[in-house]
């Protein structure tokens, strides 16, 4: 199941929260070796983490974690505006239409078939959300190697800057434009909901 979880709600979904920023610890932290802040040795929170983030989850029955990522607005203090300006050539993009995508993490705890659907599922989450929430777009920070991936997934998403740094761990500034044809992009590039069928064969 997709949950939405934001300042309105927040409480009331503790436990899968809790079980988010525990999997962002493990990823984060223990797998990719981040020096990001670490809460009582298991969760991985930063600043951001305020009462004006909004995060998406995708979460088992049992309210595991799945697959997450935090929307954080753009008219706050935010990654990419406060930490890594300088990614930006020309103006920061910002406005209510425009959020950033951040601690885009998927569980290490589920196999490869559940990870593939827990990806898709926030992928198409993430564009019902921009859709039903007014969002023309999102921003973020990435490693080149990522952005690489993160274009494969059929949206229209462009560097904002020249790469900053050595190989595919250079940080690149993002952009991925939403609109109503999004979900068909993403449908045509393999990325669909697991309650959708695949496509004939022609």
């Amino acid at each position: 199941m997709l949950l939405v979880v934001d300042q309105t709600n927040r409480a009331r979904e503790h436990a899968v929260l809790r079980s988010m920023f525990e999997a962002r610890k493990r990823v984060f932290i223990d797998l990719l070796k981040w020096d990001v802040p670490v809460l009582a040795g298991r969760f991985e929170l930063d600043q951001f983490d305020d009462a004006y983030a909004t995060y998406l989850l995708v979460a088992g029955r049992d309210n595991a974690h799945r697959a997450s990522a935090r929307l954080l607005m753009t008219t706050r203090p935010s990654l990419l505006g406060s930490l890594y300006p300088a990614l930006v050539d020309g103006e920061m993009p910002e406005g209510d239409d425009i959020l950033e995508i951040t601690r885009f993490c998927l569980s290490p705890d589920i196999g490869a078939a559940m990870r593939r659907e827990a990806r898709d599922a926030l992928l198409i989450g993430l564009v019902d959300f921009a859709l039903s929430n007014g969002i023309s777009a999102y921003v973020g920070v990435a490693e080149l190697g990522w952005f690489r991936k993160i274009q494969t997934f059929g949206w229209d998403c462009r560097m904002l800057g020249a790469p900053q740094g050595a190989g595919e761990g250079a940080l690149v500034a993002l952009r991925i434009d939403i609109d109503a044809q999004t979900l068909g992009r993403l449908a045509a590039a393999g990325i669909r909901s697991v309650a959708a069928p695949a496509a004939a064969a022609a």
